[in-house]
């Protein structure tokens, strides 16, 4: 038997590749908004779905079924996608650990006990939502968890830095500063967003941290040693107390002192040195008692910087494996009627026009069958079940069934959408019924059909377009009808539905509009 992991780098990598995917020309992905009626009893509802909604259920059933109840959707655009991370806020007196590359399940971080780097709370982010890694919290073998943080980082400077004057032993690296904008779309009580094309963008503010970090000096350059045991009767050299920093990088240098007890008390670098993955501080100098003296010998960590130096790539040195979707809808578009319900929120992937093997490109898409209606004064509930007697083929009578998902009493525009629950006789069950012949067949609306039951309706088949005047103002319907009747825009058949969230149900009006933030983890 074999042991095995999926690694952090592996979730961070597939983050990127999602987030290159949307950016990708030859794909779309949409967020789509879906199920006007969860309370209704049938194919796969609860009465209770409203007060408890139910967990979606992944197989291919039910997400056939969930493509039945799509209403409309709008295209994920690349600059409402965003990386994210933990929310670690800075504040007053609060413990942070600083960061280390050896954090594991036999090397638990000392303040919040945990096992990833990822996992422990060694960056923060300030209350000008600037970001800051921390290289040292003064902590020490006698002192393992370090010092609570007394002031607050607020430089841009490139250089780590001390905060203040508290005198706590922090030490912080600025990292970057979350834009307005982003905060606006991306911010939240528990993740801040990360910039996009950290490695490629020509932005000012970014591109000197990455530089900096990745700079011929400063590649692999070693910020911090860490002194997991002191030892003991060492004592300084003549000329003073500089080692080498041995291992795979060249150039390391320590400046190391030392108590009357022959203690180490204190190791800074002198010189970083470049192309560090592991490193020791070569003692030799010192070790003149140790070992015939009666000593111990002394163990002193190189803190190895991410990647190639801090903010070289944020993503890996923060741990970037989760991404945050920001979609609004609002009364932009008549795809989004104001007056419908939804309980469903999901991502699709790569859908088609309707009645078409062409890729879906619009920005927006309606998922929605319309009706445009003769009478005025309807009295018409989102969600109720509507029914037309229609002759097929054959010249029978058949019923065309489906849900109103909206209605406007001003354009008397009717939307509906087909859900296999009208054609099943029972609950997730394929039973035989008394007229399953006719009434299990899914039969659109028609020109040619009967009256509209039992809002007692007929279809203007004298109208056609895209538009229609109310008194003198022209209206966008949206969607082109021929004879009273338009079709969706998406083949709700086809496209990858890679998210769904099922949620109580949200009634939209005028007065408001749906920010929604979906965040993906990998």
């Amino acid at each position: 038997m074999t042991g095995a992991i999926v690694t952090d780098q592996f979730r961070i990598a597939n983050a990127k590749n999602f987030i290159d995917s949307v950016n990708n020309e030859a794909d779309s992905y949409y967020m789509f908004m879906g199920l006007a009626n969860p309370a209704v009893t049938g194919y796969g509802r609860t009465e209770s779905w409203n007060t408890s909604p139910p967990i979606p259920t992944d197989n291919i059933s039910k997400l056939a079924h969930t493509r039945d109840t799509i209403l409309f959707g709008r295209k994920i655009k690349s600059v409402n996608i965003r990386r994210i991370v933990r929310r670690i806020a800075w504040n007053a007196g609060t413990k942070y650990e600083m960061y280390r590359h050896d954090y594991g399940v036999d090397n638990l971080s000392p303040v919040t006990q945990s096992s990833r780097l990822y996992d422990s709370n060694f960056y923060v982010i300030n209350s000008d939502f600037k970001v800051y890694i921390c290289i040292d919290n003064g902590s020490s073998v006698d002192n393992p968890t370090g010092n609570p943080s007394l002031d607050e980082p607020k430089f841009t400077g490139l250089e780590p830095s001390r905060a203040g004057e508290s005198g706590g032993g922090y030490v912080w690296k600025y990292l970057f500063t979350i834009a307005p904008s982003d905060i606006i779309k991306f911010d939240s009580t528990e993740y801040i967003p990360v910039p996009n094309d950290w490695e490629t963008t020509t932005a000012e503010d970014i591109k000197v941290v990455r530089d900096s970090a990745n700079s011929d000096v400063n590649n692999n350059q070693i910020k911090k040693i860490y002194i997991k045991n002191r030892g003991g009767n060492y004592s300084t050299p003549d000329g003073g107390g500089r080692c080498d920093i041995l291992g795979d990088g060249t150039g390391g240098e320590a400046i190391i002192e030392v108590n009357s007890l022959g203690e180490i008390t204190n190791a800074t670098i002198a010189n970083g040195g470049q192309g560090y993955t592991y490193g020791i501080v070569d003692l030799d100098n010192f070790n003149g008692l140790v070992g015939t003296g009666g000593g111990s010998f002394a163990e002193l960590l190189p803190i190895i910087p991410p990647d190639k130096g801090h903010g070289s790539n944020i993503y890996t040195e923060l741990g970037s494996d989760k991404v945050l979707i920001y979609v609004r809808f609002d009364d932009s578009s008549k795809d989004f009627p104001l007056d419908t319900k939804f309980a469903q929120i999901g991502i699709i992937k790569n859908p088609k026009q309707f009645n078409s093997n062409s890729a879906l490109i619009s920005s927006d898409f309606s998922g929605l069958y319309s009706l445009k209606l003769n009478e005025d004064n309807l009295t018409v509930t989102i969600g109720q079940e509507i029914t037309q007697t229609v002759t097929d083929e054959n010249g029978n009578d058949v019923k065309a069934k489906g849900y109103v998902a909206s209605y406007d009493s001003e354009t008397k525009v009717l939307k509906y959408y087909n859900d296999r629950s009208l054609f099943f006789g029972d609950t997730l069950t394929h039973k035989d019924y008394v007229g399953i012949s006719s009434d299990a067949k899914l039969v659109d609306f028609s020109a040619t059909g009967g009256p509209i039951s039992p809002i007692g309706a007929s279809i203007d088949t004298n109208f056609t377009g895209i538009s229609t005047t109310v008194a003198t103002r022209i209206i966008d319907l949206g969607v082109q009808f021929q004879s009273g009747v338009a079709f969706p825009e998406i083949n709700k058949k086809t496209g990858e539905i890679i998210y769904l969230d099922n949620r109580t149900l949200v009634s939209r009006n005028p007065r408001q509009k749906e920010d929604i933030k979906v965040i993906l983890e990998f």
